[in-house]
């Protein structure tokens, strides 16, 4: 087989372009300065930013909707899944299930919408004497028809938990594949996603997989398991990398045939990492206003109506954007539960 196995190759930004099952994925990497003791950004960071909705970037960060804390304060979804992956730093969760959360370093936040759910993501400034850089992959995965109504859920996958590749290549050179869903030879049992998932369906052939190479390391990524599975690539950090012998040039998004095996290889002198997301195509139509996604215009109608009659259950928080003190500790406080879950090496 010697045509390119790339089928799109298109540019990086702020929201990387997906492919059904996937709606949406956006890379946040903010370099956070020292907070201000009371986990917020200092005053003087703040000028001359359009307050409210800051997606600037000014001196190496953004706001966001965050007035003091960044952050996204409390918001509605509805239709679909949120999948967060932070690489660095906090997150500070809190739904209208009553649900709350700190985590970070590795760690995963899956949240199935369903019917309906209002929940921020903020994201604490702990450090007072250093900066507080933050680094997240948020993905909306879609939900099919038959499961958009499901109660609403939330699941934490620690990262002590999370399955990883650890690969050895002849030149003794490593590449490590962290799996937060799908199966993976040699990584171990994947973690069960939330039960209504479309990635909870065998068939649906759902991963979500990060890639590290060390220079000059060699991995050959498997093809998928089903015939109708489709795959993207992101190639994200690093100076150069071949992809079945094409050198790729540029940072870049790239659909791939999910059906072979794909030799990677990094040949620059630094470490390259990508992230995969591939599954089997719902193949629905998707009608998106905001955070809500359905099938028809007359449910995203309903959507508005149900959200503004119900607020999804209303929020049970005295702040719009709930932070959860000063004491890095990583916790998940679960629905309808007064004990905190902890990550087992906590």
């Amino acid at each position: 087989m010697s045509a390119s196995p790339i089928l799109q190759r298109l540019p990086l930004g702020n929201q990387w372009p997906c492919i059904d099952p996937f709606l949406f994925c956006a890379h946040h990497n903010d370099a956070y300065p020292a907070g201000d003791g009371a986990l917020g950004v200092q005053a003087v960071e703040l000028e001359d930013r359009p307050m409210g909705s800051d997606f600037s970037g000014k001196d190496g960060f953004s706001m966001y909707h965050g007035d003091h804390v960044p952050g996204f304060p409390g918001h509605p979804h509805r239709g679909f899944e949120t999948v967060t992956l932070v690489r660095e730093g906090l997150i500070d969760h809190a739904d209208s299930l009553g649900a709350a959360a700190r985590f970070g370093g590795g760690d995963v936040q899956w949240v199935t919408a369903g019917a309906g759910i209002m929940h921020s993501e903020m994201f604490p400034l702990l450090h007072t004497d250093r900066s507080n850089p933050l680094e997240l992959f948020q993905i909306w995965l879609n939900l099919p028809a038959s499961q958009k109504m499901v109660p609403p859920h939330f699941t934490m996958l620690w990262n002590e938990r999370i399955p990883r590749l650890q690969h050895t290549d002849a030149a003794g050179r490593q590449t490590t594949v962290t799996v937060v869903a799908g199966a993976l030879a040699g990584a171990g049992a994947p973690l069960p996603p939330p039960p209504e998932s479309w990635a909870s369906q065998a068939e649906a052939d759902v991963a979500i997989w990060t890639l590290r190479l060390q220079p000059g390391a060699r991995w050959t990524l498997p093809r998928a398991a089903g015939a109708a599975t489709r795959r993207m690539l992101y190639w994200f950090v690093g100076d150069a990398l071949q992809l079945e012998g094409e050198d790729l040039g540029a940072h870049a998004a790239l659909q791939v045939e999910a059906g072979r095996d794909l030799a990677l290889v990094n040949t620059g002198g630094e470490v390259a990492e990508l992230l995969l997301l591939q599954g089997r195509p719902l193949g629905e139509p998707v009608v998106q206003y905001g955070p809500f996604v359905m099938n028809t215009q007359q449910q995203i109608m309903q959507a508005m109506q149900d959200f503004r009659r119900t607020q999804f259950g209303g929020w049970p928080w005295d702040s719009q954007a709930p932070v959860h003190g000063a004491t890095p500790r990583r916790f998940a406080r679960h629905p309808g539960q007064t004990a905190d879950e902890v990550p087992a090496s906590a």
